[in-house]
């Protein structure tokens, strides 16, 4: 895999994002990791950089992860960019509510490292 791919992990808790970011880079050295720790920091970051790949919480202060992906879809450069939600909030309407906004995959915590794994796979089309 030559090609780069760059990861923005949004998540209000450090030990998560290290987490996620520590199961992304196992992917492969190709895949590079920035983090946010809230939805408004991420977003700032996204006006700032290029990614290929969005990881976020819901429940974070300043913004949350649903408005973050709002934001996110009506952003021309990041309409098709995936977003996988990666959070505590197991209920249906929080998985709807996520999904009618953009989503592009949706996670329970705790997940394991090779579900994160092969989601991100799966949505980059790796294999």
């Amino acid at each position: 895999m030559t090609q780069q791919i760059r990861a923005l992990v949004v998540d209000d808790s450090q030990a998560m994002r290290r987490s996620l970011m520590y199961a992304l880079q196992r992917l492969g050295s190709w895949l590079h990791t920035d983090e946010a720790q809230d939805g408004a920091e991420g977003l700032k970051k996204l006006t700032l950089g290029r990614y290929d790949l969005i990881l976020t919480d819901i429940n974070m202060p300043l913004m949350d992860g649903l408005k973050l992906i709002r934001h996110i879809r009506q952003t021309d450069a990041y309409r098709t960019v995936p977003i996988v939600v990666i959070t505590t909030e197991s209920a249906v309407e929080d998985r709807e509510r996520a999904m009618a906004l953009g989503a592009s995959a949706y996670l329970v915590k705790p997940v394991q490292s090779k579900v994160v794994q092969d989601t991100v796979k799966s949505l980059l089309r790796l294999e």
